[in-house]
This record gives C-alpha cells, sequence and structure tokens, in this order.
C-alpha cells in the first residue's frame, strides 16, 4: 500500500496541471470559451497564480464574483493553446479573468484572495506545476489598481507569512485569452481526479479558511 501511495504522489508529481483528463481526447470541447458580456456595474480584474483549475474555483467562492474565466495572458501568441501555452514558449501565463462588482466586493479584496490562493514567493512554479506559464502576475488596467497590488505586496510583505521574497510580477495587462472549454469549471466538474484531490483541494481548502468572511453563502 505504502509503495502505490508513492507511485501515486509521485504521477501526480510529474503530471502536474498538464495530466490528461478522464475524458477521450475526441470528447474534450477544445473550443475557445466566450468571454461574458461586462454587466453594468461591473469591473473586470486578471490575475495569473498557479494552475487555473484552482484560481478560477478560488474565486468563484468570493461574494461580489458573478464569473471567472480560465484562460491565458502575459504572452505575445494571439489566440494561444493549452498545448502551445504548456511549452513554456508563447510567454503566457496560465490566468483567471474575473468578473465582480466592485461595490460589493473591492478590488484590494481581490488581491487579499489572490495572494490567500497561491505561493506568491514561488518563482515560475506552484507546488507540481513547473515552468513560466505558472508564475504569479497580478495585472492592473488603471494607475491606481497598480499602486494597489504595489501596496498589497509591501502588506504581505510585512505579514510576517513569507520566509522568502514576494516575486508576483505586477505587469500592465494587454490581452487575456480565454482557456478551451473543457477548462472551465474543471475543479467541480472533476472532484475525484487525482490531481485535483491532492492538489487543488487542499489549496481551495486552505483559501476558504484565509477569506471565510468573504465566501459566498
Amino acid at each position: 500500500m505504502k509503495a502505490l501511495t508513492s507511485l501515486l504522489l509521485v504521477f501526480v508529481l510529474v503530471a502536474g496541471c498538464r495530466q490528461q483528463t478522464s475524458q477521450a481526447t475526441t470528447e474534450k470541447d477544445t473550443r475557445p470559451a466566450k468571454l461574458p458580456a461586462l454587466q453594468p456595474g461591473e469591473a473586470v480584474a486578471t490575475f495569473a497564480a498557479g494552475c487555473f483549475w484552482c484560481i478560477e474555483e478560488e474565486f468563484e467562492l468570493l461574494r461580489g464574483v458573478r464569473e471567472v474565466v480560465s484562460g491565458y495572458s502575459g504572452g505575445d501568441l494571439e489566440n494561444p493553446t493549452y498545448e502551445q501555452v504548456g511549452t513554456d514558449q508563447t510567454g503566457h501565463a496560465e490566468a483567471v479573468q474575473i468578473y465582480y462588482d466592485p461595490k460589493i466586493i473591492p478590488f484590494d479584496t481581490l488581491l487579499t484572495a489572490f495572494f490567500a490562493g497561491h505561493d506568491a514567493t514561488s518563482l515560475n512554479r506552484q507546488g507540481p506545476d513547473i515552468g513560466t506559464q505558472y508564475r504569479s502576475i497580478a495585472f492592473y488596467r488603471t494607475p491606481a489598481e497598480k499602486e494597489a497590488i504595489n501596496a498589497a505586496i509591501k502588506r504581505e510583505t510585512a505579514s510576517g507569512r513569507h520566509q522568502r521574497p514576494i516575486v508576483t510580477e505586477v505587469v500592465p495587462f494587454k490581452a487575456f485569452y480565454p482557456a478551451e472549454v473543457y477548462h472551465q469549471g474543471y475543479y467541480r466538474l472533476h472532484p475525484n481526479e487525482l490531481y485535483v484531490q491532492t492538489v487543488s483541494k487542499p489549496k481551495v481548502e486552505h483559501f476558504k479558511e484565509r477569506m471565510s468572511a468573504w465566501l459566498k453563502e
């Protein structure tokens, strides 16, 4: 039993977020997902923080967040595919785009959630997922958002929660490309998958503890 457990853990570490889904390749909907229309009074935020399966679920849990889309941002290639981003050559990171009501949840709170949802001191890596596509990035659309991000980094640094420097990139937003349909809502659609159980779920549970005051009922 111990040997089997060790083999399973090795599989997760090797495969990481890039493991095959439980669906046959021919059954995956590989069309790019559609971005939702922005509703009156809504704002948009974009973050990269490791495997988007987990990060999408974390932000979906928050009050004031209407929808979260998994995708790719931070690179140069237009409309990249999951496989292209996985080569670590396109410059993109797996990212999420968040559609939220700033009257309910302010951008500063999203930043708190961003840092609660991943290890911002891990360079080009989150757990078993290694590569620049898993780097930590906070994208800003306005000078005020840039200032808020830098202030949040200072708060996190002073919090004493981190033993290493924060390596989050603070980058102006240029473009977000939605990932394939089969990646959307992946955490909830594949709750029994090995990666989700052993890597994503513990992170989500930790996130719930940190952000308990902001969780949807």
